[in-house]
């Protein structure tokens, strides 16, 4: 399918639809939790403004695009979370987190089931839409649940790792866009298996899909 800017924008829709999903989902598991930080910080909203970060939702991937970078990253404002406000310790840390990706998920088989039962044509702006839905889900579902901190795995990872690794986490998480670079260069160098598991779960989803 070519890149023209109809495809751009209905890429850009999707996007911010599923990470305003998976951002209000984080913010509103963490309320429920006991948590209600994010909660004052308007988090709870499929506003996608509240959910934007000028650096690493915007400014990110345009460095990288501009620089014909291979892989395009990015995301959204982490929503904040006081971890030691939660109830269940680690693992109501590891459901916060985790929500994030399975809401990806789950919008992925949901764009599949109604992808395969349309079977809409090639080029159709449905086929683009739902194309990107499955692809662009599939992509955030598993590229979030890599646990490396601050993505949303390392949740997952705190809650059942022992202590000399949670210290290891959280060195990492101290600092900051420096530990970010660092994931960045290690995706460089090791990303391969996950863009095939994401090709292969993508295409198991849609099968034939051309994007």
């Amino acid at each position: 399918m070519s890149v023209d800017l109809t495809s751009i924008a209905i890429l850009l829709v999707v996007l911010l639809f599923s990470m305003s999903i998976h951002e209000m989902l984080h913010a509103y598991a963490s309320k429920w939790l006991g948590d209600d930080t994010a909660y004052h910080m308007g988090r709870v909203t499929l506003n996608p403004i509240a959910h934007i970060d000028p650096f690493l939702t915007v400014a990110l991937p345009l460095l990288l695009l501009i620089s014909g970078s291979p892989i395009l990253f990015g995301a959204a404002k982490p929503v904040q979370v006081n971890f030691s406000r939660l109830r269940h310790g680690e693992y109501g840390g590891a459901i916060v987190g985790m929500i994030g990706p399975a809401s990806n998920l789950v919008l992925a088989v949901l764009a599949s089931l109604l992808y395969n039962l349309l079977d809409p044509s090639f080029g159709s702006t449905a086929y683009t839409v739902l194309g990107y839905a499955v692809a662009l889900n599939v992509g955030l579902a598993i590229f979030n649940s890599i646990p490396w901190p601050p993505l949303d795995g390392s949740r997952l990872l705190y809650a059942f790792a022992p202590r000399a690794v949670q210290e290891f986490m959280e060195s990492i998480e101290r600092m900051g866009i420096i530990g970010l670079v660092l994931f960045i260069f290690l995706f460089y160098q090791l990303g391969g298996p996950i863009f095939n598991l994401i090709q292969n779960l993508t295409e198991f989803l849609a099968p034939g899909l051309v994007l």
